[in-house]
Order: structure tokens, then sequence, then C-alpha cells
């Protein structure tokens, strides 16, 4: 017994070993340059951008609508040289069709000969739309709202294109042709005006004959929770002419720019000056097509 525990008082006695602690990362040697950090993966998607526009959808919808553009519309512009080819500047033109054939003419044209990108701003009702939404996102358009025309104009300065008579132009019935509708409350001219921008009028015609509107069904649109339901002409040749236009040929003419002369970024601006310039500029556009129709010998050769 005595043994055992003069043993263990030995074996007590005895330093107790301590496990070492191994450091998780080394420092660098000094003598060795410490490496740069790999860049953060972009959290966009490609070539995506803010509004969702994709420049690689552009160039394949470029591709895909320019022998329309060129043959089935045959496309003529006229003082295309006052669009400026740098700053921000608000595109106005008129607006007809079933499916108007303006708007993608203006974008393309201005694209293709400019080299500048435009932004068409529509109703939230395109965002809103399954696939068509995504699709027309990636293809420049924009809802129309104060905010995006001002951050693309002002902040961006880039072109943006609007229709001021909205949908009540595209759903003009045949025997309304080429009569401009109310341009709304003038919210396109404070938009210019509070972003220093000039606008630019463009005036169209073609677009009116493309797709015309014979009369509309009220009761299917409304079940559909659509703008309008047009009954169009092209539908006479089947379920492909609810979608393929006529080939009339599309004219486009450009109007001198309207300034103001008025400082950007004020807190409020006089509403009779606005829907006066907006009066203004309808009546402009509305007398360009007057001549342009007085002109023009025929639909489809112009």
């Amino acid at each position: 017994m005595g043994e055992d525990r003069d043993e263990q008082a030995e074996q007590g006695a005895r330093p107790t070993r301590t496990a070492e602690l191994v450091p998780l990362h080394l420092p660098p040697v000094a003598d060795e340059p410490v490496p740069e950090p790999e860049p953060l993966p972009d959290p966009r998607t490609g070539d995506v951008d803010d509004w969702g526009r994709s420049e690689h959808v552009r160039e394949f919808v470029r591709k895909v609508y320019d022998p329309m553009y060129r043959r089935w519309f045959r496309a003529e512009w006229e003082g295309l040289d006052k669009i400026p080819t740098e700053g921000g500047a608000l595109l106005v033109s008129n607006h007809a069709g079933a499916i108007p054939a303006d708007a993608p003419a203006i974008m393309h044209g201005i694209e293709e000969e400019l080299g500048r990108p435009v932004y068409g701003l529509a109703d939230h009702f395109f965002k809103t739309t399954p696939v068509v939404g995504t699709l027309w996102a990636r293809a420049g358009g924009v809802v129309a709202h104060p905010d995006n025309a001002y951050r693309l104009l002002r902040e961006q300065q880039q072109l943006a294109l609007v229709f001021p008579e909205g949908t009540k132009g595209t759903s003009k019935t045949y025997n309304e042709r080429y009569r401009l509708r109310r341009f709304g409350r003038g919210g396109f001219v404070e938009i210019a005006m509070r972003a220093g921008v000039p606008i630019i009028p463009i005036a169209v015609v073609g677009s009116e004959e493309s797709m015309p509107i014979l009369f509309k069904l009220p009761s299917v649109a409304k079940a559909f929770g659509l703008p309008y339901f047009p009954v169009t002409a092209n539908m006479a040749f089947g379920p492909l002419g609810t979608l393929v236009p006529f080939p009339a040929k599309l004219k486009l003419r450009v109007l001198d720019p309207v300034t103001f002369d008025v400082d950007p970024d004020l807190p409020r601006y006089s509403r009779s000056r606005i829907m006066d310039e907006s009066e203004a500029i309808r009546q402009r556009i509305q007398e360009a097509l007057f001549d342009m129709l007085r002109q023009r010998r025929s639909v489809w050769f112009g």
C-alpha cells in the first residue's frame, strides 16, 4: 500500500503536456508580394443594364428587323441630323396602328444611322405581361414614369422616345387616321424642362396603314384586361394577318428641336406654360403630317 502511494505521488509530480495551437493562416513571407484579391463577380447577368436592356438582344433584334425596315417598310428619313449625337434628348412622335410600326422603326433607324441606343417609354402594361415584358425590357423598353425619364435624360444623358397620345393613338380606327389625339397633360414637357434637355418632335406617315383598325370590341378587351381589342384589316388574311403588318411605306420627318429657357431641377414649373408648349408641339407634328400626306403619291410607294 505504501509503495502504491509513493508510485502515484511520483506520477503526479510529472509535468503535464499541452497541445500546440497551430494558426489557421500563416502570414506571408516578407520577401514575397501579397497577391491581389480576385474581383467579385458582377451581380448583373451578361450585358443587361440597369433598365434591363441587353445589347446582345438589341443586336439580334436589329439583324432580324433590318430586312423588314429596309425592304418591307422601306423606311425613309428626313432631318435625321437634327437628332443630337451626344447628350440627352426626348424624342416625341405620333403613334398609330393596332401593332404600331412607328416605335421599332424610330429606334432601329436612330441606332443604325447614329449609333446611339434609344430607350422606348411605354405603358406599365407591357412590363406586367409575362414573357413579353421581359423581351420588351431587353429590347430597350422602359416603364413611362417621370422618375425613369429623368434618370435617362438628366443623369445618363440618353435618348428617350415617348408617344404622348398613348393608347388613344394606337386605338384609333381607320377613319380617324392622322388626327392626333390630345397629348395628355404635358408631362413630357415638364420632364424635359426638369432634365434640361431638348424635345425632338418626329412625324411618321405610314404606320396608320400598316395595321389599320376597322372597329374595336370593348367587351373582349374588358374580359382580357386589355386597353382595347382591335379588329384589323390584316385579319382578313387569317392568323398570320393578326401579327403581320401591311407593307406601307414609312416616312419619318425629324422637326427642329424645341428648347426651353428655364433652369433644370426647379421645384415647380408653370402649369400653363407646360400645357401651351405641349399643345404647340402637338400642332407642329400635326401640320407636318398634313404636309407629308399632301406630298405622298401612294400609301405603298410614298
